[in-house]
């Protein structure tokens, strides 16, 4: 069997091959080439996290509020969907109404969850307002 022949019959083996070949290629290249310090060669500076040449002050560790991760999840969630919605819009016809009922069903259970998210808080990221006792 030729070269021509295998990879004819075999596109994705011999992409991963190149690619392969390519990884260790660049690999071995940066050994090579990479400067390399030890000991006290190296430095402090070279010890530290680089911020752009400014030395780092304080803790790494950064507390986020809550709402920054129901963001995140909710983009993710409905970010998901629209992929799912734009994925069957082309063949919405060749679907037919089994397709069309199966996005319907998938729509509900979304809007769904929708409600139940803005019934339970999830949505209100504000501040809250004070109740005040009546003075009467």
């Amino acid at each position: 069997m030729a070269l021509s022949d295998f990879l004819s019959l075999h596109p994705l083996t011999a992409y991963a091959a190149a690619i392969a070949g390519l990884l260790v290629l660049i690999l071995a290249l940066s050994a090579m080439t990479g400067t390399r310090r030890v000991g006290p060669a190296r430095g402090r500076s070279m010890n530290l996290p680089f911020e752009s040449g400014i030395l780092p002050v304080g803790s790494a560790q950064l507390r986020l509020p809550i709402q920054y991760y129901l963001i995140a999840m909710f983009f993710v969630i409905f970010d998901v969907e629209s992929v799912f919605l734009f994925s069957w819009a082309p063949v919405a016809t060749e679907a037919g109404w089994r397709g069309y009922g199966a996005i319907v069903v998938f729509i509900f259970f979304l809007a769904a969850a929708l409600a139940y998210l803005w019934r339970g808080g999830g949505l209100d990221w504000g501040p809250t307002p004070r109740v005040r006792p009546d003075r009467g």
